[in-house]
């Protein structure tokens, strides 16, 4: 399944995608415009917020398993015949507002001529891009969309359908180079991946994590798509921009803390989870909404894994498709009941369930008078010793055309971060605490 953000008029927009067999109609869907937008908010990193208890009153008992004190905030046609060019049709029909071909060729020269002669807009050099697919026996997918049958937002602007298609292929590849030829500058590619058990990496580029459980100034909160943007350019500078990062990995039915509720049946069934079940195709009607029952989807559903890469490339730095592997189970940014980290700034540590996600914490240390002589330090709960346990989470989202702006890091991450030539900020008040 895929998401394009075009930039352009809606009749020059045209899209070719290498595949490795014919695809038919039914192999072929248009998903709801926020499908993508719950997968964002879901595997989005996450700004989390405590305020730390008077160390002299005791805690007060957990009445539920809801995090206490956590408060999430946003951030923000010519007239020669197909077979003059080498070209094949091999099949045509349209699927919502898209109308689709699926073309064979012989030679780049001869496709990228036939492309051009039906009136498809695409870039100079396309053959050079178009050449080693050829070679290798592949088929593509070539969409364009028909103009009378977009949908408009309230503004006017034109919103296309995320397009999903299926098929079977020994290897797990995303075809990118085409996609380099329209990069103006770098560009972001965020790749998510559901698989019943695994999360998944990519096998010919650096993989890295981004750093999390990180402590931050209160005042990221009102920037803090700018704040992980930063972050998140730091993290590929340090791999010479050519690594994928990735930001998240979960168990598809749980999430902690949940920005929105985690993924339900109808949503698996819509991504894909249609066709793998017994390897049979469901009809229309299982896309629907169902009524979720009272055991795990799939029959295994929190075994499901949905894995967040994202990276941020130019034609300098990344030149191959994308190839994904399995890769092991790996924990990081999780907190404890008690608002308490469960891993250090940055720590990802190998496990027997994935459980990985960007976290930045603003925690408000108490400042008020210490009036014992054996105060309690971190506890920590929501404002005014309230447990918070009703706000509603959400998360950094649209992350991948987020703007720029400059962030001098150092000066607003409390976490020593080695990594990143983090030295990190004292504590307020620290030399009055006793540790």
């Amino acid at each position: 399944s895929m998401s394009n953000n075009y930039k352009g008029p809606t009749e020059d927009f045209a899209m070719v995608v290498p595949v490795p067999v014919v695809l038919q109609k039914a192999q072929v869907k248009t998903l709801p415009a926020d499908v993508f937008d719950k997968i964002d908010a879901l595997s989005a990193p996450r700004l989390v917020e405590y305020w730390e208890r008077d160390p002299c009153q005791p805690p007060m008992p957990q009445k539920s398993m809801a995090v206490p004190g956590m408060v999430l905030r946003s951030a923000g046609g010519g007239g020669m015949a197909d077979k003059d060019f080498g070209v094949k049709v091999e099949a045509r029909f349209s699927v919502g507002e898209y109308t689709i071909v699926i073309l064979s060729a012989k030679e780049a020269t001869g496709l990228d001529r036939w492309l051009r002669a039906n009136q498809y807009k695409i870039p100079a050099g396309a053959d050079a891009a178009l050449a080693p697919y050829i070679q290798e026996g592949m088929k593509f997918f070539v969409a364009k969309v028909d103009i009378e049958k977009v949908k408009r937002d309230a503004e006017g602007t034109v919103v296309l359908s995320p397009l999903r298609f299926d098929f079977e292929s020994p290897d797990l590849r995303l075809p990118v180079r085409l996609g380099l030829l329209n990069a103006n500058g770098k560009q972001d590619l965020i790749v998510y991946t559901l698989h019943p058990s695994s999360r998944f990496e990519v096998a010919n580029y650096p993989n890295v994590f981004i750093p999390t459980n990180i402590e931050v100034l209160d005042e990221v909160r009102e920037r803090f798509g700018s704040f992980y943007t930063a972050l998140f350019d730091k993290t590929l500078t340090l791999s010479d921009g050519k690594a994928i990062v990735t930001e998240y990995s979960w168990q598809a039915g749980s999430c902690d803390p949940c920005p929105v509720p985690p993924l339900q049946d109808n949503d698996l069934f819509t991504l894909g989870g249609d066709v793998l079940i017994g390897g049979s195709r469901l009809s229309d009607k299982a896309l629907q909404p169902q009524p979720r029952p009272s055991g795990p989807f799939f029959g295994s559903g929190s075994s499901w894994v949905l894995t967040r890469m994202h990276t941020r490339y130019s034609k300098d730095t990344l030149s191959e498709d994308l190839v994904f592997k399995p890769a092991e189970p790996v924990v990081g940014g999780r907190a404890r009941w008690d608002g308490t980290s469960m891993e250090n700034p940055g720590e990802v540590k190998p496990d027997g369930q994935n459980n990985f996600q960007g976290r930045y914490i603003i925690r408000h240390y108490w400042e008020g008078p210490v009036a014992c002589d054996n105060p309690q330090w971190d506890i920590w709960g929501g404002p005014d010793g309230e447990s918070s346990t009703g706000k509603k989470a959400s998360a950094a989202t649209g992350l991948g055309s987020a703007k720029r702006t400059p962030m001098a890091l150092e000066k607003i991450v409390r976490s020593k971060l080695d990594s990143h030539g983090l030295p990190g900020l004292p504590k307020p008040g620290q030399g009055e605490r006793k540790q």
